[in-house]
């Protein structure tokens, strides 16, 4: 075989690796939120959230722990050691928000809908206050 079909070949099947590898998703797309910076109320900010976009029907309205309805969150939340107060990023909920465990929350939604990452955690930072 001649250099030149040598050459033309090896890009072929560099090419056809290249296009067969990068089809496979490897890794899962971290939701970074738009740091919040004043001071985020449990029941003004939070649960409006929490009860739009995850406490829907067959959801985290009480058929799915934890049970992040109205009179729940807050309980499920911090009871359920879901919130890390000395290690913000490391708490449960912002994990499953952001995408970092699997199944990314909330489910089927838009990629952070109404800054509920952002805002989950500056909650968080500020203590887990049930304000």
């Amino acid at each position: 075989m001649s250099k030149n079909k040598i050459i033309i070949a090896s890009i072929v099947a560099a090419i056809l690796v290249g296009s067969i590898t990068g089809c496979y998703k490897t890794t899962t797309l971290l939701v970074v939120a738009p740091e919040v910076t004043t001071e985020v109320s449990f029941s003004k900010d939070l649960t409006p959230l929490l009860t739009a976009n995850c406490a829907k029907s067959g959801c985290h309205s009480g058929s799915v722990a934890p049970n992040l309805s109205a009179d729940n969150a807050y309980n499920s939340l911090v009871s359920g050691k879901l919130v890390d107060v000395a290690n913000p990023e490391s708490s449960e909920v912002y994990l499953w928000l952001t995408g970092k465990h699997s199944p990314a929350m909330p489910l089927g939604a838009t990629n952070n809908p109404s800054n509920i990452n952002g805002i989950m955690l500056a909650w968080v930072k500020q203590g887990a206050k049930n304000n």
